[in-house]
């Protein structure tokens, strides 16, 4: 290679783990440890910020600031990309922000790469994600995603405003989670200590908070075990409480974790809270547990549940 092709396959290296020591980077390029030290003083040069650190476990590693390295991709990778981003655009809220990042992808591609991402483009499809509820899928604005994202990331508490209530809220956030294309947020409340979870689609974020805090286990670990409990309780658009004639056992075994949270009342009786993002979903579906049930709440169920009756009956 030529100086210049080095620099870039150096910094290709470098990009794509950790640490590499300068025997590694010697052998992957083909040339001494004393060109390499000369290419990382030229690296630095540009205001590349390489780091290195001396002795036996020693190494170089590309540090962060300075200026933006180039985006060195292999073939495989920018293909992975460009799909990656195409599936983006099935997420309501990103579609704009993929169609944007993935035009100035295609506009550096190299030349032998361009036929197959317009070949993917021109074969792939997605079908409808949306196909268990009658309701539309819930934007979610990325500033959003990136303001809880860096509040995690930093480990300081995020203040928000939460659609439908009048004061902000006030958080320690832990996890961002994507489930049923939706975004949410698992947090604790530092003034009671409890944890909950909170739609992205419905978060307004406040000023960053620069407020540290000291991080507190979850109870058993799972975030995304709590989330699947936690929105069957609270995290729909609508809630429905129903009495069913079985064992909260047999209930437990037709439904999925997500699905809802059943309470034994006695042997033969169990409460289910279940939710959706419409009434008229969970009338559908709560007809496929196979099990008498009494509606207790909402009320607005009930006419649903008839209406689907004489629909069956008739037919």
């Amino acid at each position: 290679m030529d100086t210049p092709a080095r620099l870039l396959a150096l910094l290709s290296l470098l990009q794509s783990r950790p640490s590499w020591s300068g025997t590694e980077l010697a052998e992957r390029l083909g040339v001494t440890t004393r060109t390499i030290r000369a290419d990382i003083d030229r690296l630095r040069n540009l205001d590349y910020p390489v780091e290195a650190d001396r002795g036996a476990t020693g190494g170089y590693r590309l540090g962060s600031g300075g200026k933006l390295p180039p985006l060195l991709l292999d073939d495989a990778e920018a293909v992975a990309v460009a799909i990656g981003l195409r599936a983006g655009r099935a997420v309501a809220g990103l579609e704009e922000v993929s169609d944007r990042a993935l035009a100035k992808l295609e506009q550096v591609l190299p030349a032998r790469l361009r036929p197959a991402v317009e070949a993917l483009a021109a074969a792939v499809e997605h079908a409808p994600e949306n196909t268990g509820t009658d309701a539309p899928d819930p934007e979610v604005d990325p500033d959003v995603l990136r303001a809880v994202a860096t509040a995690i990331h930093h480990t300081e508490q995020f203040r928000f405003d939460y659609a439908g209530e009048e004061l902000p809220r006030l958080v320690e956030p832990y996890r961002l989670l994507s489930w049923q294309r939706r975004w949410y947020l698992v947090a604790r409340d530092p003034a009671t200590g409890e944890w909950d979870v909170h739609r992205a689609d419905r978060v307004t974020p406040r000023m960053r908070t620069h407020r540290r805090f000291a991080p507190t286990p979850l109870a058993g670990g799972d975030y995304t075990a709590f989330l699947m409990r936690r929105a069957a309780s609270s995290g729909w658009n609508v809630h429905a409480r129903l009495r069913v004639d079985a064992p909260a056992e047999d209930v437990l075994a037709r439904i999925n974790p997500a699905v809802g949270v059943v309470e034994a009342v006695d042997a033969g009786t169990s409460v289910l809270v279940t939710g959706a993002d419409s009434l008229e979903t969970v009338a559908a579906y709560i007809g496929m547990l196979g099990m008498d049930f009494t509606v207790e709440s909402p009320p607005e169920l009930r006419p649903l549940l008839r209406v689907l009756a004489r629909r069956y009956a008739d037919a």
